[in-house]
């Protein structure tokens, strides 16, 4: 079971909701040691000091601002804590917004927020329903680990609250200074502006984040257990030529006639519409794979049971038709 990573208090006008916050997503990359080529030793890193060479606890080891000329102010981590003791302790909400209204280009690391006991969960609930209701997100700073966050906290497809840190606009790099030159835009000739919106139409979908997995780690893991194996690694095929202006136009053709062939030939609504087991025992992924196939609107928003009855309506009207 996840352990808390931070204990703190929403702050919603008035009301103050005590709150624990776990971390809502996890890296699944691959992850390697290093070693020196043609040995099998391994490097590791110590944190040692520079002028002694001896190696320093990390309980030891405190932070140093450098203020010119080599010299530097020593913080010792409460004295950080101190200087901002409420928003260390408390998720200030200064104000709600509409999260579309929000760049993704802020959003960097989503958590969960739960109620730090049951006898809070009234005033947590009551937060999370008028959030969801009014579709709003709260904009509100806090301090963690010694660093302030912008974030946004907003309700939950699964009755928990959850906070997105932000980068402040600060954060964020101009291109005009950052790029060597802006791109010049060439005005699209009609025909071919109108052939990339079919493109675009005919590629568009409802957003299913289970259609979408690591397949670069996937070749990582097979990689791995080829050489393990000792089989003969196989490399991908070379990244695609960029498109020259002449051919794009028929490019863009070719596109969407491969689009409409690869719908032609999925599975019909009919033959999708007759499921093989009971609908009450599918998990939440198989039954909004199903309600793909059926194109049920909105599936992605759906709970399980809301997705069981919607595939079920589908299939329905689908052998009926």
């Amino acid at each position: 079971m996840a352990r808390p990573i931070w204990h703190g208090a929403i702050n919603f006008g008035l009301v103050t909701v005590p709150v624990d916050m776990f971390g809502a997503t996890e890296d699944h990359t691959v992850s390697f040691r290093q070693f020196e080529r043609g040995t099998s030793d391994r490097i590791r890193y110590k944190r040692v000091n520079e002028r002694t060479g001896d190696e320093v606890a990390y309980g030891d080891i405190v932070k140093g601002a450098e203020v010119g000329d080599g010299e530097y102010v020593i913080i010792e981590p409460e004295e950080l804590d101190q200087i901002a003791p409420g928003r260390s302790r408390t998720i200030d909400i200064s104000s709600f917004v509409a999260l579309e209204e929000i760049d993704p280009i802020h959003f960097q690391k989503t958590y969960w927020l739960a109620p730090a006991k049951e006898e809070y969960g009234k005033a947590y609930g009551l937060l999370l329903q008028a959030m969801r209701k009014t579709g709003r997100a709260g904009i509100a700073n806090f301090v963690m680990r010694g660093k302030e966050y912008l974030t946004a906290v907003r309700a939950g497809d699964d009755d928990l609250l959850l906070l997105t840190t932000l980068l402040f606009a600060e954060d964020l790099r101009d291109p005009a200074k950052e790029l060597k030159s802006l791109p010049e835009i060439t005005p699209a000739r009609g025909r071919e502006l109108d052939m990339a919106v079919t493109l675009i139409d005919s590629m568009t979908d409802d957003w299913t984040p289970e259609d979408y997995e690591d397949t670069y780690a996937r070749r990582v893991e097979k990689l791995i257990e080829d050489k393990k194996a000792g089989r003969e690694v196989v490399a991908e095929d070379a990244p695609a030529h960029p498109t020259k202006v002449v051919d794009l136009f028929e490019a863009l053709s070719k596109s969407v006639e491969s689009r409409k062939r690869r719908r032609s030939d999925t599975p019909s609504k009919r033959a999708a519409a007759k499921p093989s087991v009971d609908l009450s025992n599918l998990t939440k992924a198989e039954l909004d794979k199903m309600a793909r196939e059926l194109d049920v609107k909105g599936r992605s928003k759906m709970t399980r049971d809301q997705l069981q009855d919607a595939v079920a309506t589908a299939s329905t009207s689908a052998q009926a038709s």
